[in-house]
């Protein structure tokens, strides 16, 4: 797979102090000040995560997927070119904002702009994240993962598919059409919802704590509002986590537990059992926009026993784990 992670994603939102404390003190992102018209945040040792500038829109800006080699940049723009895209060359100014070495970008077949780059820029520093956290599930899993709402799946799965070698992990039609990507060995770095609208759905950050989650859902339970979906664990990558409203109004998912794969021996499949085994309450619904139906399908789910399989459990190296960490 030449497209190797979710590198980093961008927002345009002209509410900067919102994000920085939703990002930094709520999500445990390192903030970065990029100056009066941008906000950066670091999950790793990467030098960049997320971008946030101070443009109106309220919106997705732009998603950055990794290539393994810079000969990757080139063959994808000639792919994409020959299928009738237009390609743009990142700008040295543009590939210095990135903090990457080489980049081309493009868009959709729904106007939402991808970046592909190479060789991101390492900080010299440690990370030092917002609040007390023990990090991210990040490295070659990359940043974790972004979701779209599309109009018309039957334009977007070709693209994505086809042209950008995502490979489908699995899909659900009920109650409406879920179609999910990977890019390595975590379950998915992209997904899109059939939902006939055009946006950015949410994207998730995945933690290395448990705690971290549930301290974070503590926190946002605080603020009039911000919860979006209740505590819950999703049917396909096994994913614990809660979803907050972002100052923009798309959605972050706040996770622990997601699902590994084997790229290399995954079979795609179509799932039947809805997107969550328990919880995933969405508060923003009404009962009639769909809030009632999706618990049905949870509760039809739970009668019929349907869970995530078991961890292994292993108590020599989870004494190891509390030796490590001073327990």
């Amino acid at each position: 797979m030449a497209i190797i992670a979710l590198g980093y994603l961008g927002v345009r939102s002209d509410r900067l102090d919102d994000w920085s404390d939703f990002a930094g003190k709520l999500l445990g992102m390192q903030k970065i000040d990029r100056g009066g018209k941008a906000l950066a945040f670091r999950m790793d040792d990467r030098v960049q995560r997320l971008l946030v500038s101070d443009e109106p829109g309220e919106t997705l800006a732009f998603l950055g997927f990794e290539v393994a080699s810079k000969d990757n940049l080139q063959s994808y723009a000639a792919r994409l070119d020959a299928a009738g895209v237009r390609v743009h060359l990142g700008t040295k100014e543009l590939a210095d904002r990135r903090f990457v070495s080489d980049l081309i970008w493009f868009e959709d077949p729904m106007g939402n702009r991808v970046e592909l780059f190479h060789a991101p820029m390492i900080a010299s520093d440690p990370f030092v994240p917002g609040r007390p956290i023990d990090g991210f599930m990040t490295g070659p899993l990359g940043m974790g993962h972004a979701v779209l709402h599309v109009k018309d799946i039957e334009v977007m799965m070709p693209f994505y598919r086809d042209i950008l070698d995502f490979h489908v992990s699995d899909y659900g039609l009920k109650p409406y059409g879920l179609y999910f990507f990977h890019l390595n060995a975590r379950h998915h770095s992209f997904a899109m919802v059939g939902s006939g609208q055009a946006g950015f759905h949410h994207f998730m950050v995945e933690f290395q704590n448990l705690d971290d989650v549930g301290q974070g859902y503590d926190l946002a339970q605080l603020e009039e509002g911000r919860v979006a979906y209740t505590l819950g664990r999703h049917t396909n990558d096994y994913m614990t986590s809660y979803y907050a409203n972002s100052p923009s109004g798309f959605f972050v998912e706040n996770g622990w537990g997601g699902r590994q794969i084997d790229p290399e021996t995954w079979e795609p499949h179509e799932t039947h059992d809805g997107p969550s085994f328990w919880g995933h309450e969405r508060l923003y619904l009404s009962e009639e926009d769909g809030r009632k139906r999706l618990r049905d399908m949870r509760l039809d789910a739970a009668a019929r026993g349907k869970r995530s399989p078991p961890v292994a459990e292993c108590p020599w190296l989870y004494g190891e784990l509390a030796k490590q960490g001073g327990a």
